[in-house]
């Protein structure tokens, strides 16, 4: 069986495709962020590396056009004219700043147009086909992602010759610690150890030190019931020890009244102590005196009350011995 082809519908599909093509690129122009544009051009002086056509146009951070042109001045070497397309819609002054700007450390440069005074002239961009207005860029817009790292290597080097005493000083000191550290790395066992036994003593009891701090938390709330009283316990203790009502020069005086009278008495007291001492001592001659006139008068009290020896012993002394035969 011989298979026909729909001629109609392949035309009506051709003619859809056709239609879509035409659909996207009128989005595309006047939609999708590429309506009519404006054209600048823009002169740097020195190296646009990382910058190439199709490259973005940011204006404060927003996206609004893309570089169409790159291209050496025949008269002037040492810079770039790049030509670039600027939505219709974005305002460029003559003090509008210029720069590049890199996409990270990809070296994808982008130009960046920056602001501008509101007063300052406004400079209007070309039409396609008419030669666009110049801009000259500033010197330190050209400086690409190596010129800056060789920039900040070149800072990062002076400021360690500036500081190459206290980076040495500083890495004796970690040589130092480090040397510390070897040689009591036994002592760092240990408290090692010692910490470990402390955090295992804490798991052991962790029922104790849950009851501990739980009465810690009631000792704390009941400091906090109670503040009113504390506030008025130390009120009443600051009235007491020199308060506004003037008692406390009283009570100063008073406590000073009583030091000066216990010196006195401690004075007295020592005076008192010897006094009485010494009349000890004399009362004990006193007594020991008595004590022997007691023992002779016990053992002899004729001799008390005669003076001498007895009557007795007198009389024989008075009479004459017998002669012997």
């Amino acid at each position: 069986m011989e298979t026909r082809a729909n001629y109609v519908l392949i035309g009506v599909f051709t003619l859809a495709v056709i239609a879509g093509v035409f659909g996207f690129i009128y989005w595309f122009q006047n939609i999708g962020g590429t309506g009519e544009r404006l054209f600048y051009r823009i002169v740097f002086d020195g190296s646009v590396s990382g910058l190439r056509t199709g490259a973005t146009v940011l204006f404060n951070g927003i996206r609004v056009g893309e570089v169409t042109g790159l291209r050496l001045d025949p008269s002037k070497p040492k810079q770039v004219v790049a030509t670039l397309s600027v939505d219709k819609s974005v305002t460029v002054r003559d003090d509008t700043g210029i720069g590049l700007e890199f996409q990270g450390l990809t070296g994808i440069a982008s130009v960046s147009l920056i602001g501008g005074n509101p007063s300052a002239k406004v400079v209007a961009g070309a039409g396609q086909g008419e030669t666009p207005p110049l801009l000259v860029a500033p010197p330190g817009a050209t400086q690409d992602v190596t010129q800056a790292a060789r920039e900040v290597m070149r800072k990062l080097d002076d400021f360690i010759s500036q500081n190459q005493t206290a980076f040495h000083a500083a890495l004796e000191n970690i040589q130092k610690f480090t040397e510390s550290l070897s040689r009591n790395s036994e002592n760092i066992d240990k408290t090692l150890a010692n910490i470990e036994q402390f955090t295992g003593a804490l798991s052991r009891n962790s029922e104790n030190v849950d009851k501990t701090l739980a009465n810690i938390e009631k000792f704390s709330g009941a400091l906090g019931r109670n503040s009113d009283r504390i506030d008025n316990i130390a009120k009443g203790l600051e009235g007491l020890t020199g308060g506004a009502d003037g008692k406390g020069g009283d009570i100063n005086e008073a406590a000073r009244s009583i030091k000066t009278l216990a010196d006195n008495l401690d004075k007295r007291t020592a005076e008192l102590t010897v006094y009485i001492g010494r009349l000890a001592k004399t009362g004990t001659r006193t007594l020991s005196t008595i004590d022997k006139a007691a023992k002779n008068f016990d053992e002899n009290p004729s001799r008390l009350i005669w003076g001498g020896a007895p009557p007795d012993e007198k009389r024989k002394e008075q009479l004459p011995t017998p002669a012997r035969r």
